[in-house]
């Protein structure tokens, strides 16, 4: 699906829920022993996917009404897990399936089979898990058989916190107690913390020494009967920049400023950039602001980068985005991608090792825009779009749909004009 947009932004909007927070509600309520509501007021692909994944493992979650119902798994082995394009279904529930001993298949589709994950396979094959790769060429599809054992981990936290996510989840099931260190740089660090407080909700206990987790293995999982999944601070990030870029204020409502997301640090960031932003009871208000080049760590941040490239193409000077070559594995090549995206508006940006570099101007379209199939990218563009006097066209952008469905609905009562 191509579309058309143009216009400015203006008004208020409520964010949908925070995916990243959803999964891993979804998960815990599944290993549970009693039935959990979890609401969450809006689904998108990627929750669908988790959620059909856990059903063929042996749950049975149905979504109405705003609220997943979650009656825990009863398990079925040699199931087929299609996890989508979701890098968060698969690796989470490599680790659950593995300790279940479920022998499952997954399957992907999009940038997924081609995402690596061979440095999770290697500490699961070193516990008792053996895996087939049906293509030598791609990461899916892959089947598993086995049971995961407990022992000591040992871990890169460079590579992806989703790979030590998954073995939170999966270990306090094993059969005996665990220990993982984290090796080198730890990355999206607000993730693992995001993970260890549904955890905690759920009665799991885990001990956190420094870059050690210790975990006893027989454990329960007991999430509340009902929870509810907090607004989303990266859909958020987006609304936020078109406020700070834009001519009008935007509100941006739903979200907490003390949820343990780490995208909630886009308030910092844009600040630092010289962003107005007024934090209010229900929300915060994003005014129009000039910006000056700064530097950017993303190291506990990648996904921000796109959205903040936009507030960078018209701040005065460079923005210097810094730990950022992970991005390169996401559903696009993001660096590439989005310095494609910017030359398209007519912002020259430079990619390095680890670096991305925007030079602030004008920016003017010079071309239809197109998404890579990435949902970032796509609503990236959108905003960028709202900065130029002329209709912009936006190529795949149904590919917004695996996090924030409804984002071209809000845009439109935004004031954007947006046609299919």
């Amino acid at each position: 699906m191509d579309v058309r947009l143009k216009g400015n932004l203006s008004g208020a909007v409520v964010v949908p829920p925070s995916k990243s927070q959803a999964h891993r509600m979804l998960i815990s309520a599944a290993l549970g022993s009693k039935e959990c509501n979890v609401s969450c007021s809006a689904l998108n692909d990627d929750l669908v996917a988790t959620m059909n994944c856990l059903n063929s493992l042996g749950a049975h979650i149905v979504y109405e009404g705003g609220c997943f119902k979650v009656y825990p798994i009863e398990l079925k082995k040699n199931g087929l897990l299609d996890c989508g394009e979701s890098g968060s279904t698969l690796r989470f529930l490599l680790s659950v399936a593995a300790v279940l001993g479920a022998d499952a298949t997954f399957v992907g589709s999009g940038k997924l089979p081609q995402r690596p994950n061979g440095a999770l396979l290697d500490v699961l094959s070193q516990h008792g898990v053996v895996f087939h790769r049906h293509e030598e060429s791609r990461e899916l599809p892959l089947t598993c058989e086995g049971m995961l054992c407990g022992g000591s981990y040992q871990l890169s936290g460079s590579l992806s916190s989703q790979y030590l996510t998954g073995l939170l989840f999966a270990l306090p099931l094993a059969s005996n107690n665990s220990e993982i260190e984290l090796t080198g740089n730890i990355t999206s660090a607000s993730y693992i913390e995001m993970t260890l407080d549904t955890l905690r909700i759920a009665g799991v206990e885990i001990k956190r020494r420094g870059r050690n987790f210790y975990i006893n293995g027989n454990q329960s999982y007991k999430l509340p009967a009902r929870v509810t999944v907090e607004g989303d601070w990266s859909s958020a990030a987006f609304w936020l920049v078109a406020g700070v870029v834009g001519n009008h204020p935007v509100k941006v409502c739903g979200i907490a400023a003390d949820s343990v997301q780490g995208d909630r640090c886009v308030i910092d960031h844009l600040r630092n950039m010289g962003a107005f932003i007024e934090e209010h009871e229900d929300g915060f208000i994003a005014f129009p602001s000039q910006l000056f080049g700064t530097e950017l760590d993303c190291m506990d941040t990648p996904d921000l980068l796109p959205i903040l490239s936009v507030a960078a193409s018209v701040a005065d000077g460079e923005t210097l985005f810094t730990n950022v070559g992970r991005l390169r594995y996401k559903e696009s090549d993001r660096l590439a991608a989005m310095q494609t995206t910017l030359a398209t508006f007519g912002i020259d940006s430079r990619i390095g090792e680890d670096t991305f570099s925007v030079y602030g101007g004008k920016a003017s379209v010079k071309g239809e825009v197109d998404s890579f199939g990435d949902h970032r990218i796509a609503m990236s563009a959108a905003i960028l779009a709202t900065l130029v006097g002329e209709e912009v066209v936006i190529n795949g952008a149904e590919c917004v749909a695996k996090s924030y469905p409804r984002f071209f609905e809000d845009y439109a009562a935004l004031g954007g004009l947006v046609l299919n």
